[in-house]
């Protein structure tokens, strides 16, 4: 088995991720079979993954920073792309808000 590439600079990857697509709202299809402990409804009715009080998706393993029902997670999540145009959408977002928040905070 080969050793993993670093990633090139500005690129996702699982060894250096910040998940950020974990505290996305996924919204549920009839198809995706979550247990019901793992899922809300919204005020709007969608049927989507329950987030903790930070705003992590429930089924996200804090400590290993990886889905707990990766064999059997949402198809919205099957689709998402690592590096593809929506995940570095989100990662560009969620970095200029943390680069808002670091400019904010007394040195």
């Amino acid at each position: 088995m080969s050793a993993r590439k670093p990633p090139a600079p500005g690129k996702a990857h699982c060894s250096a991720c910040d998940a950020v697509c974990c505290r996305l709202t996924v919204v549920l299809q009839a198809s995706d079979h979550i247990p019901d402990h793992l899922t809300t409804h919204t005020a709007n009715g969608l049927h989507v993954m329950a987030k903790d009080p930070e705003g992590w998706c429930v089924a996200m393993d804090g400590a290993r920073m990886n889905c707990g029902i990766y064999e059997t997670r949402p198809s919205v999540c099957r689709r998402f792309v690592m590096n593809g145009p929506y995940c570095r959408a989100v990662r560009a977002e969620h970095d200029e808000q943390h680069a808002q928040v670091a400019s904010l905070t007394p040195a």
